[in-house]
Parts: C-alpha cells; sequence; structure tokens
C-alpha cells in the first residue's frame, strides 16, 4: 500500500495557481527528487502534504501506519538548550521510558507488592527501548552531528550561540533521526560543505524511509533518487531515475507532446478539408458527411493539448573587455588571523589566464576570507600578493553585502553603470527576468534568487578578465544554475571558484585548490579526479575545527574594521529579530483568522485575508533571508 496518495491536487494564492491536476503515489522504497523553477510551488506542496496548508482541490491520504518527518525552518524555540540536547529531543518518548525503566529496577528489589506486574512493565519496557533503538538513541545522535560538522565542543555549545547554518543542521539532524519512515528534505543541502554533504548521501543511500527532497544540487540529486517529479506550467510530470536518467527522458516527453499535438492538428485540418468538400457539394449524403467529420474534430480538438512553452529562464554570456597578461594572480606564502588567532598561513597561488580554480575545504578553513583578502577587503598578515598586466577583476558576493537594500533593482544598475540608458538597462535586466514594473522592486524586498540575478547581472555587465565567486549557485534554481554554467564555460578570462555544487566542479575545473590551515593542497582535474587523489588527505581533515590552532597577530586596523562590521550588523540583527517575531505573530493571527465563519463565507474579505497572509509570508521570506546574511557576518571569520 502506498505511503503517500495524492488525488487531483490544485493550489493556488489569490488569482495564481501554482498547480492544479497533481497526481502521485509514494511507494515504500521511492526517493523523489523534487525539482521545477523558484515559485513553482515545490515547498508549498510540502506544507500540504504535513497538513500546514489545505489545498484548494484534491485529496492527500497518509497511510495510518505511516509517519512524516519535515526539516523545519528558522526553528528552534530553546536557545538555551545545547546542541546535542536540542537534537535528543526526538527521542523525548525513549528518555522517558528509559527512565521509567530505571525506577523500575530500583523499586523491583526493594517491593514485595505488586511484583508481577512490576516484572511484565519491566520486560515490556526493556523489549520496546531495544525494538525502537533506546539503547544507541546517543551514539545515534553523537554520529549524526559529527557527520554535520560538530565536534564535542560544538555539541555542548548553546543554540543561542550557533549560526544559522549550524541550527539548520540541528534541524536536519533531527530529521534524520526522528523515525519517520517518509521524510520530507528541503534544500538540506544548504549551509554544508562537501564532507557534511557526502554523509549526507550516505546516511540517506542506507537509511529505510522513502522521502521526497526539493534541491537544486544535481550531483546530490543523482546520488539519493530513483524517481524524478518536476512541476512545470503548473502540472507534475513523473520520471523514473535521478537527475541525469530525467534529462533525456524530459526531451522525449516533450518531442512526444510535440508531435501528438502535430499529428492531431494535421487530422484536423484534413477533416475540416473533407467538410468544406461536403458542404460545397451540398446533397443530403454530403450534409450527412460533414456532421459526422465535424464531430470527429470537435472530439480531437477536446482532447488536445498544445504544449506549453517552458518557462522563463535566464540565458547570458560572460565576456571580457580586454585579455589579462599570462601571469594573473599570484600569493606567496600569505597568511591571515583574527583577534591573534591564525586562520590560515603559508598560502601560495600562481594563477595563470585561462585558469578555471576551484577552492575547497571545510566549512570555517577561511575559503571566503581568502577571497577578501585577494580582493583587499582584508588585510593579511603577512605574505605578499600580486596582479599581472591588464587584470580586471570582478566578485560575486554569496553574502550579498555589497548592494543598497533601499535602492530598486532599476537604480542599483544604474549607479554601477551610469553609461547604460534606461532602454539598455531595461533590456538587460529583461534577459534576467526582470521585466515590467519589476525592475523598480527594492532590493530589500527581493528573494535570495532574485537578489543572486541582479549580482550575476552586474558581474556580466562589468566584463571583468578575472572573475573571484563564492558559491555563485547558492539560492539560485536549477535552470539558472544550468544557465550560469554554459555561460562560464565559454567565458574565456580566468576564474577562482568557492563551492560546494559538485556538479559545476565537474564541469569547469581544471585545477582544486584545498585549502587547509597549512596552506593550499593543489589537485589537477576534476572534482572526480580530486575525489580518487585526495581521499586519504581529506580523512586526516575531516574534523576540521572551526577555532584555528595557532595565534598570529592580526593587523590592527584590519581587526578593528571586521569588528566594527560585526557589531553594527548584530544591532541589525537585535532589530531583526523583534521584527520577525512581530510579523510571525501577525501571520499566526491572519491565519487564525482566515479559519473563522465570519471570514471564511465572505468571498471578498477571505479573498483579501489570503492576499495578505501570502505578502506576510513573502515579507517573512525576506526577513530569514536577511537573518541568516546578518548572522553570518556576526560570525564572521570563516
Amino acid at each position: 500500500m502506498a505511503i503517500i496518495t495524492v488525488s487531483d491536487l490544485m493550489m493556488e494564492f489569490g488569482d495564481q495557481r501554482l498547480f492544479e491536476h497533481m497526481n502521485f503515489e509514494i511507494q515504500k522504497g521511492d526517493r523523489v527528487g523534487l525539482i521545477g523553477v523558484n515559485g513553482s510551488g515545490k515547498t508549498t506542496l510540502f506544507k500540504i502534504l504535513t497538513g500546514e496548508y489545505l489545498p484548494g482541490d484534491g485529496m492527500v491520504v497518509i497511510n495510518k501506519n505511516s509517519s512524516v518527518g519535515y526539516m523545519e525552518q528558522h526553528v528552534c524555540r530553546h536557545l538555551e538548550r545545547s546542541a546535542y540536547d536540542e537534537v535528543m529531543t526526538v527521542f523525548d518518548d525513549l528518555i522517558a521510558m528509559e527512565k521509567e525503566l530505571e525506577g523500575l529496577n530500583a523499586l523491583i528489589g526493594s517491593v514485595h507488592d505488586e511484583l508481577d506486574e512490576m516484572v511484565e512493565r519491566q520486560a515490556f519496557l526493556h523489549d520496546e527501548l531495544t525494538r525502537r533503538g533506546g539503547l544507541t538513541c546517543r551514539s545515534r545522535a553523537r554520529s549524526a552531528l559529527m557527520g554535520l560538522g560538530f565536534d564535542d565542543e560544538k555539541m555542548k555549545l548553546p543554540i543561542s550561540s550557533l549560526s544559522g547554518g549550524q541550527r539548520a543542521k540541528l534541524q536536519l539532524a533531527k530529521l534524520l533521526l526522528c523515525g519517520a519512515d517518509f521524510l520530507l528534505l528541503d534544500e538540506p543541502t544548504n549551509h554544508l560543505d562537501t564532507e557534511s554533504v557526502e554523509w549526507l548521501e550516505e546516511f540517506l543511500t542506507e537509511s529505510n524511509s522513502s522521502y521526497m527532497v526539493i534541491s537544486h544540487d544535481r550531483y546530490f540529486l543523482d546520488r539519493t533518487t530513483n524517481k524524478t517529479f518536476e512541476i512545470e506550467n503548473r502540472k507534475m510530470t513523473r520520471y523514473q531515475g535521478n537527475y541525469t536518467a530525467y534529462l533525456p527522458q524530459k526531451q522525449e516527453h516533450l518531442l512526444s507532446l510535440q508531435r501528438a499535438y502535430d499529428n492531431t492538428m494535421k487530422e484536423i485540418n484534413r477533416l475540416e478539408g473533407i467538410v468544406e468538400q461536403q458542404r460545397r457539394w451540398n446533397r443530403e449524403k454530403n450534409i450527412r458527411t460533414a456532421e459526422s467529420k465535424m464531430k470527429a474534430i470537435e472530439r480531437l480538438e477536446k482532447n488536445l493539448e498544445k504544449p506549453e512553452n517552458s518557462p522563463s529562464a535566464i540565458h547570458f554570456n560572460l565576456g571580457i573587455r580586454s585579455q589579462s597578461g599570462n601571469d594573473v594572480l599570484e600569493l606567496e606564502n600569505v597568511s591571515l588571523g583574527f583577534d591573534g588567532v591564525s586562520l590560515f598561513r603559508n598560502v601560495n597561488m600562481d594563477i595563470k589566464r585561462g585558469d578555471r580554480i576551484f577552492i575547497l575545504g571545510p566549512n570555517g578553513c577561511g575559503k571566503t576570507s581568502l577571497l577578501k583578502t585577494i580582493l583587499g577587503q582584508y588585510q593579511a598578515d603577512c605574505g605578499r600578493i600580486s596582479f599581472g598586466e591588464g587584470v580586471k577583476v570582478g566578485y560575486y558576493d554569496q553574502i550579498q553585502t555589497g548592494m543598497d537594500s533601499e535602492k530598486t533593482i532599476f537604480e542599483e544598475l544604474s549607479d554601477c553603470f551610469p553609461a547604460m540608458t534606461n532602454t539598455e538597462i531595461r533590456n538587460t535586466l529583461a534577459r534576467f527576468l526582470f521585466k515590467n514594473d519589476d525592475v523598480f522592486k527594492p532590493l530589500s524586498t527581493l528573494s535570495g534568487g532574485e537578489r543572486a540575478r541582479v549580482l550575476l547581472t552586474e558581474l556580466m555587465l562589468g566584463k571583468a578578465n578575472l572573475l573571484l565567486l563564492d558559491e555563485p549557485t547558492n539560492h539560485l534554481d536549477i535552470n539558472s544554475c544550468e544557465a550560469l554554467e554554459d555561460a562560464l564555460l565559454s567565458y574565456e578570462g580566468t576564474l577562482i571558484v568557492v563551492s560546494h555544487d559538485r556538479w559545476l566542479i565537474n564541469a569547469l575545473a581544471d585545477k582544486i585548490f584545498y585549502l587547509t590551515s597549512d596552506g593550499i593542497q593543489v589537485y589537477e582535474g576534476s572534482y572526480e579526479d580530486f575525489i580518487k587523489k585526495a581521499e586519504p588527505f581529506r580523512k586526516k581533515t575531516a574534523q576540521y575545527s572551526d577555532r584555528p590552532k595557532e595565534a598570529n597577530q592580526s593587523d590592527y586596523k584590519n581587526k578593528k574594521e571586521a569588528d566594527a562590521q560585526r557589531r553594527k550588523a548584530k544591532a541589525k540583527l537585535n532589530k531583526l529579530e523583534k521584527e520577525i517575531a512581530e510579523t510571525e505573530l501577525k501571520l499566526t493571527e491572519l491565519n487564525e483568522k482566515l479559519n473563522t465563519p465570519e471570514i471564511s463565507s465572505d468571498y471578498e474579505e477571505l479573498m483579501r485575508v489570503a492576499d495578505e497572509i501570502s505578502k506576510t509570508e513573502s515579507v517573512l521570506d525576506v526577513m530569514y533571508t536577511e537573518w541568516e546574511n546578518l548572522t553570518e557576518i556576526t560570525e564572521e571569520g570563516c
């Protein structure tokens, strides 16, 4: 029997219909990758499956013997708890049974009344604890946390001291340990370094749970899924196999739809010709024939479905204004630290024109800080950094801190490129899917994906011959990732990229620099080549601590600037957290209001409240993104 059955599901917000006529089943052993452009309704579908949202139409049936686990976002209510204790809350019922068993063990030796009942209860609790894994729950919790990058010291830290990424990892650990037989995973690889993603892949592969996962990480989808569901043009299409298997199937599906449409149209045109001919002859027999053919045409037209165009996707090229010299960038014995504590040292690079370098390493090893040191945003403690002749640098900042949130998209581009006319700016933004009044959206209201598209627009217009890219595929849907990949493949300049996107690394890298506290290990080739060559070395560095071990005296000015930036971000963060709490309360009140009889019976008021809920949720999404960005800044040092 199916774990979940979905029948004729429809969902809309206001006048926007996300999907309709959606039908699928999840069987035991199904491992489904759910894909689709941003805004197609993937997360909304998850919330319908958990019961958080009610669909506009259709039915969701969950097997009464099945349980669904969902990774909640931005939820850690008891900030005083340690990371380990938070994860152990998924075993609260087992721990309660364990305490009861301990109490019974102590009582049985000292009482005589009701002894048979107590012994029977003791045996039941012991068997139940063993069956449900109560004897290993602590070791499993610790193993999950270590796999996600928490050492023993971090496990003891209170949640209040953890970054947004670390809190997300706690939620992921709780989901993986909860014992549900169907898991809903929404972008689970966000905030994970490569080692943690590999651990998650192994965990899911060995798990007995079925699951559905939303991800733009194509390599991850290939490793962990056996079915692919795509939401496109308000419809769901189901394919067998992982992401790589899905690609040719989709092309064949689209060709089949087009062939069926073309053949039906050809038949309709043929029948219309017969009808026209029979009517010209205008005899009784001819009229009957014409009527018969018209009925055939009506039957064909009733079932005729014209293939819809694929959703709009960005498409762009990354050109260069001029070539650099052969020597592009050299780093010699570069070291960096903060607050007297070393982050990395003895970093050496010799970058030549046309090199495609990817910098890898565990979270906290200093990859982003190395890029900022190259750019001069951080002052190295020691060492030499020199650019070659004619080098023009472009930078993609994953935290997106360089944009003024008070500006509109149009103003951002106009100020950065004052020589462009209004028409040129509009035409350029249209290529990145900002059309009509979208160009006047304030940057503060944009989602992470929309802000990423603005940054890519600026990158394209800058025409730099050396690109420093920090996690460029974060926030992008798969279509946009593929567009970026195509643009970088044809790019004639030099690339230095920090990324966990293994698909992108495989497609582009000719060298991989693995960063540690003692410098860089260089590996020739793609990610697959790196895995084969680096495995013994990576095992030694897998437990890399976020706290560097050796102290160097940081540049005083650099330290002051970094401290000032963190203080400013901390003040904004405190204010934002209050605003988030107020907005969450408002959202709760609106949802309660939506369920009142007075509102549910008044269509216009119902639509108004639903629209306000949608807008409030959008505002919250922006706030959550900003919260994560500010949290990263307050804990900058990685």
